[in-house]
């Protein structure tokens, strides 16, 4: 019965911490948008747009070091693209529409695209997911990276919880013993985000990165013992409900 209420009390208490600790976030926000496409042609259209346009506009808007990526593991039915956008400020987000409506540049060259008729789509649909970096890694970073692009490993990891307090409890444990574990060993971790705004929620997000896939699995093997010393512990039994892994590869055309 005490451990039980030990476990009960614990787990207020993470979650009162997290949302007191919302409440004077300045970290940074991420976008990730998510094109679904169908053909070759409305791949090359995007990749045009994003290249060409799209990332210059962001960076003349003041936003740097955009990832764009695709999935390792081919899919028959369509193509995915994704792109990840980091925010200083949650204004920068807000008002970035506004911005490139007002760029007479990306308006002209991403011409195309943006002026696309009905029935001369350039894209299925697309996704957006507005994250909220982690307390104990606000800000993102750039991966330190020697292989060619082309060898490189984007591992995207989504944890969604059955509840919003054991999403808090989650976040709490990367925040408070995983986070350091990734950086000691050295993952290259390019943020940590908790998802305020997206299809699956509660949710949160990562981005770790290697030089190649047996690099990751060397990483991955180190890590276990470590989470071990963590995983068992009573205050974070039962905080995730669904493990998500997406392997990505860049873009020639990414910042990242």
């Amino acid at each position: 019965m005490k451990r039980l209420l030990l476990f009960a009390l614990t787990l207020i208490f993470i979650t009162v911490s997290n949302q007191a600790s919302a409440k004077k976030h300045k970290g940074y926000y991420y976008q990730i948008k998510i094109y679904h496409l169908q053909t070759k042609t409305q791949e090359a259209r995007v990749d045009k747009f994003l290249q060409d346009a799209y990332l210059p506009a962001l960076h003349r808007a003041g936003i740097s070091n955009v990832g764009v990526f695709k999935p390792v593991a081919k899919d028959s039915l369509e193509q995915l693209i994704y792109v990840y956008i980091p925010f200083k400020k949650a204004d920068q987000f807000l008002s970035l529409e506004k911005k490139l409506n007002q760029d007479a540049e990306y308006a002209t060259v991403g011409k195309d695209y943006l002026q696309a008729a009905y029935n001369d789509i350039p894209y299925v649909r697309m996704e957006s997911i507005l994250l909220q970096a982690f307390d104990g890694m606000p800000k993102p970073q750039v991966p330190n990276l020697t292989s060619p692009k082309t060898d490189r490993v984007y591992e995207l990891r989504s944890y969604e919880s059955a509840t919003e307090n054991l999403s808090a409890n989650k976040i709490g444990m990367f925040n408070d013993k995983e986070i350091e574990i990734f950086t000691n060993l050295d993952f290259n971790a390019v943020f940590y985000g908790q998802v305020i705004s997206g299809p699956r929620m509660p949710n949160l997000m990562y981005m770790t990165t290697f030089n190649n896939k047996a690099d990751r699995d060397k990483h991955w093997a180190a890590f276990k013992p470590e989470y071990a010393k963590i995983s068992g512990l009573p205050q974070y039994q039962h905080n995730t409900s669904k493990n998500t892994i997406l392997f990505l590869y860049p873009t020639d055309y990414s910042d990242i």
